[in-house]
Formats: C-alpha cells, structure tokens, sequence
C-alpha cells in the first residue's frame, strides 16, 4: 500500500477517557504475561549459566518482538481501522517492552538508573527521527504507512522505558503500591496541565502514554510478586487471563472511533 493511497486512513483510536482504561489495563496485562513467559514457564535462564543457557528474558522478547513484528505489518496492511487488531498490537508491544526492559536492567546488567536512560534516549531519538521525517508527531496525523511504523517503533520503545522506570521506583522502599501512587499522581497532573494549560497536547500525550506503563508495571508486579516482596502472590497466569478477559469486553463494548484532525489531541 503506498502513501498515497493510504492518505485518509487512519488506524489509530481517539484519545478518550476508554481508550486510557483500556491502555493501563493492557499494560498490566503486559507485566503479568511477560513474566509468565520469561519467568514462569522459561525461568530466568533456561539452564545455568555455567551450562550455557539461553537468558529467559532474551528468548521471551524474541518471542513477543517476532509476534508484535507480525501484528504491526498487519495492522499497516489494514485498509480500515480494527480495533481488536490494534489493541492486540498494543499488548504484544507492552509484553514485548516487559522482556525488553527486564534484558537490559538485569540480563545487560545496567540497572535500572542505566537502563532507564538509556530507554529513555532511545524513545527521545525514535520521537525526533519521526518529526524529523514526517514533520508531525501527532497521533491524529497518523494517515500513512510511513508513520505508523514510527508511531509502533515509538510506542515500543516508550513501553520498554515506562517498565524500567516501573521497576525502578518499586525496587525502592515506596514498593509497588507506593510506586503505583506516585505514576497515578503524576497522571493526574498531566490531566489538570491538559485542561488547564496551553501545553502541547502532543507532549503532553506522550507523557502520559509512557507514565502508563510503569503504573501498569507496578500493579502488575504487586499483583503476581511474592508476599515477601510486598506482592499478593497471585497466579500470573490467572491474573493475566482475568485482565485479557476485562480488555476484550471493554474493546467490545466501549466506542471505537479513529483519531482526526478534531479529536482532542489536535494542536
């Protein structure tokens, strides 16, 4: 499909407030499947490292990154908008950004500081590569194949970087309750700045979609982590099929509509 075809398509959902419900819930769902995969059913290391086993974390993101790879050359493909393909897309990326961010605060052995920023400088250059490409990086400006590989090549990055920044808050003493409060807090602001300043609504978007991830991390973590750990201990697996469960009907049965020039998020 090329570019001009595709000129007044656009895939990408309105920013409402289902479609934020909707994200937090797939990001907490993306914490509990990407540790149901890596640390679950793969372990941390498939062997020991004596034996020369494969890092858990590396196989786990080589599964998802080859399962979002596929759903995002679907969702270009699209003629229309799909909303179950997109917000399947939007899992597989948020499981991807879980293994991602866990290989490279843990396996790399950067930490979470190193590994944050570094995530961190990566989604600033996807960001400023695609405004330097398409001269817009307003999700309503979305309407080519072009731009929405960056939007899908960014939205990656910011999931990765939003479960490093989850993990490293709660590895501290807040905890992941504690954690969860203060990226619920910072949201909150960002909605007061959205209806009470001029900011730009395209920052202020993108740092809402990035403080997400780490709230979907942290109560992800509480909700599977061991009691010890300031967890409940809950089956991953069980806590992952009820929040599939609750994204389906609320994908379902909430309105779906794509973004435009008049949405919300138009400067």
């Amino acid at each position: 499909m090329n570019e001009s075809r595709s000129a007044d398509l656009c895939k990408v959902p309105a920013i409402t407030l289902g479609f934020w419900i909707i994200k937090i819930l797939a990001t907490t769902f993306g914490e509990t499947a990407g540790d149901t995969v890596s640390m679950s059913w793969l372990g941390e290391t498939t062997a020991t490292a004596g034996q020369g086993g494969l890092d858990g974390y590396l196989v786990g993101t080589a599964i998802f990154l080859s399962l979002l790879v596929g759903l995002v050359m679907a969702q270009i493909r699209a003629r229309t908008f799909h909303p179950l393909l997109y917000w399947t897309t939007i899992i597989a990326s948020t499981t991807a950004g879980t293994t991602m961010a866990d290989f490279a605060t843990r396996s790399i052995g950067i930490g979470y500081p190193g590994g944050s920023l570094l995530l961190l400088g990566m989604v600033l250059a996807s960001l400023w590569i695609w405004y330097r490409a398409m001269g817009s990086i307003n999700v309503a400006d979305i309407h080519a194949p072009r731009a929405e590989l960056f939007y899908w090549v960014t939205i990656t990055m910011s999931q990765t970087l939003g479960t490093a920044l989850g993990d490293w808050l709660a590895d501290g003493p807040l905890g992941y309750l504690g954690a969860a409060a203060v990226f619920g807090a910072a949201l909150s602001v960002l909605a007061l700045l959205y209806w009470q300043t001029a900011i730009s609504r395209v920052a202020l978007f993108w740092a809402a979609f990035i403080l997400t991830r780490p709230l979907g991390a942290t109560v992800g973590d509480f909700l599977d982590k061991p009691m010890a750990s300031g967890g409940l201990e809950l089956s991953r697996a069980m806590a992952s099929a009820v929040l599939i469960a609750a994204i389906i009907l609320l994908v379902l049965f909430t309105p779906q509509r794509t973004s435009s020039r008049e949405s919300p998020l138009a400067e």
